[in-house]
Order: structure tokens, then C-alpha cells, then sequence
């Protein structure tokens, strides 16, 4: 059974948020972007606000479409936090000593090729650290994430066994994630040899290119192989998956990953385990919570979710936990690829 963090959110009460309209322009549209953002002006923003200063911030973004608004989103946590590298959190917990005060630490899950080409040179020009989470099977390659891949095949005559019943395209990717790992490949190839087109090939990152992020001070830290949903995964298929991902990221970068993200967010205890048999000192969720500033389980570490075009107003809300909890309220779980 999966462990949950004790929630100690202040007792405030927080009105419902109103329902929204999920934005069409990609990921994140333009009502998504400030979704929640009228928040900032709650009387209870200024109470999470100084919860926060005594909590760890985790961002998890994946990608950065925008640079000159992450920039403008780097510049404000300047101002609003103190920026800290996976070797900070690491140190922290080793020496047995809190973090600063409103501490933020910021991760990228999947690096596609923007964190190199757009988030790089703006935490560069900040002298901000970073992480990076890997998919190790695509360094090198032209291939998709597998969940772009899926969705294209489907948009184009793909069709699978296992999808049959879906009512709408957009059930694709929850039904895909809930299958065990066989069904989840057996469905894909499905999809690859029943689809009018195959999609467009998508650079990933390459060898060079981790160890450029690394010396520009973007740790880099281990995704798994090919990014399964670890919970439909045998054992085998557990320890195949984070091992061999290990291996190769300490290949290449000549030294071995120290942190480690869940796919999908999940904890699963079986890759708890085998994170400690290699070495592992950090691993991360994507539960969209803050945690403490010296974390009492290493190897799950909240994290916050964001968008580098998340409008300034949500930005804070987000930041101070504010909007974590109220979504927390609805029942609305945190999205994480």
C-alpha cells in the first residue's frame, strides 16, 4: 500500500475554485494557465504563504515551450525564494540539517531537447542548479515519448484490442497507463501496425548533451529505461527498467545518478528497494505537494507541478500551497507524465 505524507495544512477555509475550460493550444492553454490564479488574492494566500517559508518546494516542469517566460518565472523565485541544487537537498539530509528557509529546487521530468535549447541559458544567465530526470532508451534516438507516439497513431486509424471500448480519444493515454506493462507494449505495436502514418520523428537528447547540462549545473538523474507505470510492473520488469537506466546514465556521464524520478509520480516500494541497493540518495514524486525543508523519507520527495507559461498569479499560488490544497479539496489528482 502506497504511503501518503501527513498533510498538515493550515485550517482555513478555502472557497470551491470555479470550473474552467481546459485551454486548446497545446499542454497548457490560456484558461489552464491562470487557472486557480484569483486564489492569490484569498485571504488565506498570505497564511500559506508563510507556511511555505518553512517548507520545501520541489518544481517539476516537463519542458519549457517558452523561455522568456520560464526566465520571468526564474526571476520571481529569485526575488520570493532561495534556489537549491540536488547536491544541497543530498547535504541537508546527510548533515541532518534543514534547508533555508523557502527553499526551491527546480526539475525538469523527461528532458526533451528544451531543456537544453531553452531552460539552460536562462538558469545559466540566473547561475540557478537544476535536475534533470531521464528516459534512458531515448538518449540518442529520434523516437517520441511513447505517450505523444500513442496518441498520434490513434488520431491516425491506430487501433488496439485494449482500446476498443474507449468512448474518446482522450482516454487513451488513462487506459494505456492502467494496463499491465505487457498489454501496455502488445497495444502500442498494435496501434504501430494498424496506423495510416507513422508520426514524425522527435530528437531526443544525446550522450554530449547530458554532460553539457551536467557541467552547466542541470544534474542528471535517472527516469527509468523507457518510462512504464512501475505499478503494472512484474519484478523483473521493475528492476530491468531502473537498473538498466542506471547503468547507462553512468556510462555516459562517467559517474553514477544519485536521484532518481517516478514515472508517472507513483511511489512503488519495490523500486525503493533497489534505489537503495544502488546508491540512490534522492527520489522524487509528482504528488503536487510541498514538503519539508529536511525530508523525512528521502526517497519521496513531494513536488509541486508547473508549466513555464503558468501565469504569475497562479505561480504564487502554487508556491505557497495554496493552490495544491484546493485542489486537494476537489479531488482533482495531480497530472504527471
Amino acid at each position: 500500500m502506497t504511503s501518503r505524507p501527513i498533510d498538515r495544512t493550515p485550517s482555513v477555509s478555502v472557497p470551491a475554485v470555479p470550473a474552467t475550460t481546459t485551454g486548446t493550444d497545446g499542454p497548457e492553454g490560456p484558461a489552464d494557465r491562470d487557472r486557480g490564479g484569483w486564489l492569490r488574492f484569498s485571504p488565506a494566500q498570505p497564511l500559506f504563504r508563510a507556511r511555505a517559508a518553512q517548507r520545501l518546494a520541489v518544481l517539476a516542469y516537463h519542458g519549457v515551450t517558452d523561455p522568456g517566460s520560464f526566465g520571468a518565472q526564474l526571476d520571481r523565485l529569485r526575488r520570493l525564494a532561495t534556489p537549491v541544487s540536488l547536491q544541497d537537498v543530498e547535504r541537508s539530509i546527510a548533515e541532518g540539517r534543514p534547508l533555508p528557509p523557502r527553499s526551491v529546487l527546480i526539475t525538469f521530468d523527461d528532458a526533451d531537447r528544451t531543456v537544453l535549447t531553452h531552460a539552460l541559458p536562462e538558469l545559466k544567465a540566473r547561475r540557478i542548479p537544476a535536475a534533470a530526470f531521464v528516459i534512458a532508451e531515448l538518449i540518442g534516438t529520434e523516437r517520441p515519448f511513447w505517450w505523444h507516439e500513442a496518441a498520434f497513431l490513434a488520431r491516425n486509424g491506430g487501433q488496439a484490442r485494449s482500446l476498443r471500448s474507449l468512448a474518446r480519444p482522450d482516454q487513451l493515454l488513462a487506459r494505456l497507463k492502467t494496463l499491465p506493462d505487457p498489454d501496455r507494449r502488445r497495444s502500442l505495436a498494435e496501434l504501430r501496425v494498424s496506423a495510416h502514418r507513422r508520426p514524425p520523428g522527435q530528437q531526443q537528447l544525446s550522450p554530449a548533451d547530458l554532460r553539457e547540462l551536467r557541467d552547466g549545473q542541470v544534474a542528471i538523474g535517472n527516469h527509468t529505461l523507457g518510462h512504464p507505470c512501475l505499478s503494472q510492473c512484474d519484478d523483473a520488469t521493475v528492476d530491468a527498467e531502473i537498473t538498466g537506466a542506471h547503468r547507462a546514465l553512468s556510462g555516459w556521464l562517467g559517474e553514477a545518478p544519485t536521484a532518481f524520478a517516478y514515472p508517472n509520480g507513483g511511489y512503488d516500494p519495490r523500486a525503493d528497494t533497489l534505489l537503495r541497493q544502488l546508491g540512490y540518495r534522492l527520489g522524487f514524486l509528482s504528488d503536487h505537494r510541498l514538503g519539508p525543508r529536511l525530508p523525512e523519507h528521502p526517497l519521496r520527495i513531494s513536488r509541486l507541478q508547473v508549466d513555464c507559461t503558468t501565469s504569475a498569479r497562479r505561480f504564487d499560488t502554487i508556491l505557497s500551497g495554496l493552490e495544491p490544497a484546493v485542489q486537494r479539496l476537489r479531488g482533482r489528482p495531480a497530472v504527471a507524465e
